[in-house]
């Protein structure tokens, strides 16, 4: 059988990348994100490239809704090999951890961290009794290490950091490899990189990443099952 990976968060960048990546190996590819339109139009870009795309659209943050996407899932693909998860905040409005509340935290809660947990509880076991399969995260390296000013989204991801060490360390032996990248660099051909380059700062100055190269990484990462995390820049 077809073997499918699941990109939920898939928006410029690496969540697209890939896609590509995975397609080019001839798994079939379901698309998630928010907005329906984008979604088609990349999912035409990769049938092009004869990879077998779907799109579904949802709300991560609404965490309830997370079975019925699930069933919407398997009756494209059936339980997926591969879970790619990486949503993240229309703004994650970084703040300072002096100035970041209990309200802000919570608000960000279910994307970061809630979602995460109810989509491995649906796709987990059938991975489990494959002895075979792959869960993979690209988030912001604020998750390994704080900075001034980057607080808010950060913090939930170290938590999310913390839950995928332990669910890793627990399911290695099983055959299923849970894999992390952290990122401190802008990725090129998003919006962020574009606003940073038009605003004349010195590109030197925040290091760029392609998002093929990272995606490389991921796939690196679960066929080799090994290392668990990466940081790109190693440095940062």
């Amino acid at each position: 059988m077809t073997k499918s990976l699941v990109v939920f968060g898939a928006g410029p960048g690496v969540g697209r990348a890939i896609a590509r990546r995975y397609g080019k190996a001839g798994y079939d590819v379901v698309l998630i994100a928010r907005r329906r339109a984008p979604l088609e139009e990349f999912a035409a870009v990769l049938a092009a490239d004869g990879t077998t795309a779907h799109v579904l659209t949802a709300d991560l943050s609404e965490t309830t809704s997370i079975p019925a996407l699930a069933t919407q899932i398997r009756a494209l693909v059936g339980d997926p090999d591969v879970v790619y998860y990486a949503p993240s905040p229309g703004d994650p409005d970084f703040t300072s951890a002096a100035a970041l509340t209990s309200a802000r935290l919570h608000a960000l809660l279910p994307l970061a961290l809630d979602a995460l947990i109810a989509v491995v509880a649906e796709f987990l076991p059938a991975m489990l009794a494959r002895g075979d399969g792959a869960i993979l995260t690209a988030q912001g390296a604020a998750a390994v290490k704080g900075r001034p000013h980057m607080s808010g989204w950060g913090p939930l991801l170290a938590a999310q950091r913390n839950y995928l060490q332990s669910l890793a360390a627990e399911v290695a032996d099983q055959g299923v490899t849970v894999g992390q990248l952290h990122i401190g660099a802008r990725i090129t051909g998003t919006p962020f990189d574009d606003h940073y380059r038009a605003s004349g700062r010195p590109e030197a100055a925040f290091p760029a990443a392609d998002p093929a190269d990272l995606a490389e990484l991921l796939w690196t990462m679960h066929a080799d099952r090994k290392p668990r995390e990466l940081l790109v820049p190693s440095d940062w």
